[in-house]
């Protein structure tokens, strides 16, 4: 017997297609329930978020900027925008992405373990990448980093060998190059 087969989100299975990773901007209502009905369209249909951040923008007009970075192929990034666009309390959606370069950048907080010269080395690379230490003690750092996520990625991936316990991150913060918002 077999196993019936699980719905794509491609529109031909046969036909493997490019995955992008998108940055999304989505601008709504600051009310409750939005962030689970966004986070609802995204679960209900199989699509992941790679990094999400919400605050309010707007403070007087109770308007929330919602940045979703995710990956799937052109057409499923086109249905999530469409989708997204139909919701009620969405103003806008932007694909910061297509929009052109686009300012990407995420903050991590970075414990590091370490005695003698793991814990020079460990502070030697924290003054190349900038980041600051926020907390330490005779066997701890606590290291704060801001950047582009691949930046991010290769301070944690080189802290990992110099003995790295714990990390925290915020997710992308985003925003389209120029002098017109969004």
């Amino acid at each position: 017997m077999t196993q019936p087969q699980q719905q794509s989100h491609y529109p031909d299975p046969g036909i493997k297609q490019e995955v992008v990773s998108r940055t999304l901007s989505v601008l709504v209502d600051n009310e409750p329930g939005v962030l689970a009905r966004v986070i609802g369209l995204f679960s209900g249909r199989g699509y992941n978020i790679d990094s999400l951040t919400v605050t309010e923008t707007e403070h007087e007009r109770h308007v929330s900027r919602i940045t979703i970075m995710t990956r799937g192929t052109p057409a499923v990034i086109e249905q999530i925008k469409h989708q997204l666009e139909r919701m009620v309390p969405v103003h806008r959606v932007a694909d910061l992405t297509l929009a052109g370069e686009s300012l990407e950048r995420e903050l991590a907080l970075i414990k590091v373990a370490g005695k003698g010269e793991k814990r020079i080395e460990s502070l030697r690379l924290a003054e190349i990448y900038g980041a600051k230490v926020i907390d330490a003690s005779t066997e701890h750092f606590v290291f704060e980093v801001t950047g582009p996520s691949p930046e991010i990625e290769r301070f944690i991936k080189i802290m990992t060998e110099l003995g790295l316990v714990e990390v925290s991150r915020t997710g992308i913060a985003a925003m389209a190059r120029g002098k017109s918002a969004m």
